[in-house]
């Protein structure tokens, strides 16, 4: 017993205690914290192919290590700026070329929508070798696209998240707006759900980022699931407008519909009956 107690009270016994424990708790958290980005779970020749593709059609403007390129400007024409991509995550590549707004046809406030330059490969490939340079938000899971899965609840509550964060540029019902300096915030009717996730995740141009910690994945599927309920619901009224709000549903009123009164009165007075008075 002696021996064995000395044993116990050993000067190396606490430090390996330690040592076990640090190796328990990295482990579990190893087996369960989520992925920062999707660089691990792609092969090293899909990243080279990326990176191939990036060195041909990216590196102009940002750079041949993505760290990004300024270029001297006047006050008339400013530099051409391409901002670096470290860190940016696959959600960004994916969302930047899976909707064609990069490659950039030309230097603009914000790069517009338009038809899409690469393959799906390939965009996975450029995402890929983005991925491995440095953590960054990974292209979202399917379990958190499936909008169809959502109850009428879950819409509504999705709604709730939709008018508090985002109706101040997109519109309530997602039909987007005008912003200052030649931007704008673009319809998302049309827009594949894995896409309005990642720009909730990556906050494109002069979109905010909604972390995760801000809206949960789950409250992304949610608004997602508003978002496309409001492109499918139908016009009760017969006719839309736009669905731009009040000020042109009342610029249509005034035009068109108090133009037409006028319009019909002017026409009633030409044509209306004319009587004269009789001389004494």
């Amino acid at each position: 017993m002696r021996t064995l107690s000395t044993r116990r009270r050993h000067p190396l016994a606490g430090l390996l205690v330690l040592a076990v424990g640090l190796l328990i708790t990295g482990g579990l958290y190893a087996a369960v914290a989520p992925k920062a980005a999707t660089a691990e779970t792609t092969s090293i020749d899909d990243i080279e192919a990326g990176r191939q593709l990036f060195l041909v059609g990216c590196a102009s403007c940002h750079g041949v290590n993505a760290q990004g390129i300024v270029t001297e400007g006047t006050d008339d024409q400013p530099g051409n700026y391409g901002p670096s991509l470290i860190g940016v995550g696959a959600a960004s590549v994916d969302f930047q070329m899976g909707t064609g707004r990069m490659p950039m046809a030309q230097t603009a406030p914000q790069a517009p929508r338009k038809k899409i330059e690469y393959s799906e490969e390939e965009i996975s490939q450029v995402a890929a070798y983005i991925a491995s340079l440095a953590p960054g938000p990974q292209i979202p899971d399917e379990r958190y696209l499936d909008y169809e899965s959502l109850s009428d609840e879950e819409i509504a509550r999705g709604g709730e998240f939709f008018r508090t964060n985002c109706t101040a540029c997109h519109n309530s019902v997602g039909a987007g707006g005008a912003l200052p300096n030649g931007r704008y915030a673009p319809s998302l009717h049309g827009v594949e759900a894995k896409h309005i996730y990642e720009a909730m995740q990556t906050g494109p141009q002069q979109m905010p980022v909604f972390s995760d910690d801000v809206i949960t994945p789950e409250e992304k599927l949610a608004v997602i699931g508003y978002v496309r309920a409001m492109s499918t619901e139908p016009d009760y009224g017969g006719f839309s407008g736009g669905n731009f709000g009040p000020v042109s549903d009342g610029l249509f009123v005034w035009v068109i519909g108090i133009g037409g009164l006028v319009g019909f009165a002017t026409w009633i007075g030409w044509h209306g009956t004319r009587t004269k008075k009789k001389k004494a």
